[in-house]
Order: structure tokens, then sequence, then C-alpha cells
């Protein structure tokens, strides 16, 4: 991967190739970025440029080191990355093998991809995914070899939050004092759950989420309809992999949806409500998290309407008139008690509650906020 295929991000893409310009490489650094950042794109990136025989502001793409780590296959990257229980023998060398088989076409197929999609890319059971304390012992015997080809090694640990704390503490001592040319790059969404002595050892480079402009410029270069680009840009937030999955998902018309709903919650029509539970039941997941998503939207929309922010409105045309209409019945405490309401439903269904009963529950709440 190449900085050139990564949206956005010109600061920080500037800043890394600086520091190796320079010779001012930080030994560790920690690639920090919320949910939906692309700091393991960057991180892939980075590590093509510290291998990269001709660069210049980008790895050059053409030579032996990019070819090798355009397939993830560079003898001098590794990776370490967490494991949920799977059918087989962690111990065997054959898993080992068919587990990096596995990460490697992951991040060919979904190179924006988050823990979930790993974890359904490969099989994983339906438990929390780790970094065992075995594999601390793994990186301190990988990282004691030569390098094979390049002049650099780089080390990078995909979501270091979900480490054993043997696993974590057990590369303290690396992180503090690697071999000459040894580069750690971690990849946190979580850097607050990290142990304080890592991230001491680390240098921070903060990721942030894309710009609008950015997820929508770059739905339309992949052949996404103008219009639904910019119907789902809002949505994602930021988030690219999100916004693909939008574009995969059929195309649902949620301010119709949401509309009809608000208006059976403000006539407290009971015998609608749990209709529309069932309706959102039968909706399949992602669309699901889609109606929530915009519902919490159109909240933060009201709520800058309300304020007087409207020049903030990041909605247009009719969609930002019904939004006028529905803040005329909301006040900034409804708003506030709604989108509180909003996001725990979603946290629930995320966790795989049943979505019927959260969709009613979550109904007959907002009912009685929206018109006591």
């Amino acid at each position: 991967m190449q900085f050139s295929s990564i949206p956005g991000l010109h600061d920080v893409k500037a800043m890394l190739t600086a520091a190796v310009k320079s010779n001012h490489i930080a030994h560790a650094q920690l690639f920090v970025g919320s949910a939906g950042a692309l700091n393991l794109p960057m991180a892939l990136a980075y590590a093509t440029y510290l291998h990269c025989e001709n660069r210049g502001d980008d790895s050059c793409g053409v030579c032996p080191a990019c070819s090798k780590n355009s397939k993830f296959i560079h003898p001098d990257t590794h990776f370490v990355f967490p494991l949920s229980n799977v059918k087989g023998d962690k111990d065997e060398e054959r898993f080992k093998a068919d587990i990096m088989k596995s990460w490697r076409a992951f991040l060919l197929e979904q190179p924006y991809g988050n823990l979930n999609d790993w974890t359904n890319y490969y099989g994983g059971e339906d438990k929390q995914a780790l970094i065992s304390r075995e594999e601390s012992r793994e990186i301190i015997k990988t990282l004691s070899l030569k390098p094979f080809e390049s002049a650099n090694k780089v080390m990078i640990i995909w979501q270091p939050e979900l480490m054993h704390p043997s696993a974590a503490n057990g590369i303290l001592k690396i992180l503090e004092e690697p071999a000459p040319h040894t580069f750690f790059i971690l990849v946190t969404n979580a850097a607050d759950k990290l142990l304080p002595t890592i991230i001491s050892r680390t240098q921070i480079v903060t990721v942030p989420l894309l710009q609008d402009e950015e997820v929508e410029s770059y739905l339309t270069a992949h052949n996404v309809e103008a219009a639904r680009a910019k119907k789902i840009t809002p949505l994602a937030e930021g988030d690219l992999n999100y916004a693909l999955k939008l574009t995969e998902n059929e195309e649902d018309d949620n301010t119709k949806q949401f509309r009809d709903w608000m208006g059976q919650c403000w006539q407290k029509r009971y015998g609608l409500l749990v209709a529309t539970a069932e309706q959102f039941h039968a909706k399949d997941k992602l669309s699901q998290k889609n109606l929530l998503a915009y519902s919490m939207l159109v909240m933060r929309e009201a709520l800058l309407f309300i304020s007087g922010a409207t020049a903030m409105n990041r909605s247009r045309g009719e969609e930002l008139e019904f939004i006028g209409r529905f803040s005329k019945q909301m006040t900034v405490e409804k708003i506030e008690k709604s989108f509180t309401l909003i996001n725990d439903a979603s946290y629930h269904l995320e966790r795989n509650g049943s979505a019927k009963m959260i969709f009613l529950d979550l109904s007959l709440k907002l009912a009685k906020i929206i018109n006591p």
C-alpha cells in the first residue's frame, strides 16, 4: 500500500515522510485513531515507504520491496494481530501459516476493514479477540534475527489494546531498546486502554477521521453515483469502511422511515410502533444500524437548528426542510435524552440484542420524551 492510495490525511503523510527523509524516525510509534480512522492503512503505507528503494514523496511502487509490500509478503515486515477462538490447533505451524495467509488476503480485499470484519473473515467464534501472551515471545524471537532484504525491520502490532497483560509487559524492554533499524508501529483505536508504560515508550501519531468531502470524493471516484455518495457521506461520519459498506447495501429511504417513526411516537400510536418494530427486525443488521445512525444525525442537525447554527448543518434540500420542521417539536433537553437513548440502542444492537425488543423499547421511551 502507498500513501497515494489513502484518501486525505495529507498532514500525517507529510509528517511521516519528512521524518524518514531527515533520518529522524522514532523507533516506536503509536498510530492513534478513533474507530473508523485509517491508521492501519497509514501504517501499511509507512512500512512500504520505509522499505522502498527509490522513495520520494511516496514509495515508488515498482521496486522489488514495494512489489512485495503491495502483497504484504515483504520478509522484513512482520504483523501481530488479535485472534479469537477458531477451530484448529494454534500451536501448529500449519495453523500459523494459514492464519497469516488469511491476514494478507484480508488486507488485500478489505484494506479499510475493522476488527469485526477481520474476525468474520477468518471465521473467529463469537468471543473477544486477543493477542496472546505467547506473541510477546514471538515478537522478541522474530526481531532478534537480522533483516533479510531491507535495511529496516518493521513490526506492525494491530490493536495492541487487546494484548494479554503478560504480552504487553513482555514487549516493554524491546520497545525501549530495539535492535538498530528496527521500527515498531502500534495501531490502536483505544489508546486509553494501553499500559501507560507502552504509551511513554512511543511517539504518538494521531490519524483523524476523514473529512466529508474526502469520503464523498473517494466514493464518486469509485463509481458511486454522486447523489448516493452525497447521501451516504454524512452517515459515515468520516469512516470510509462504513461508507463503503453502505454503498453495498440496498438504498434505504431513511428520511421517510424516520419521519413516519417519529410521527407514530408523537401520536403514541402503539399498535403501529409494534408493527414498525417488526419491520425493523426484518431488516439486515447494516440497515438497522444505518437507520439508528441516521436518527442520531437528525438529532444533531436539529440541535444545530434550534441553536441557530444552521451554517454548520450538513443536510441539504428537502432533508434540511424536514429537520427544520422536526426541530420545532423538540427542545435541547428532548434532543439530548433522545440521542442518548438511540446511541444506547445502537450499542445493544451491536452486541446482538433482539432488534425487535431494542427498537420497541426505544420507540416507547422516545414517545414519552417527544410528547410527554
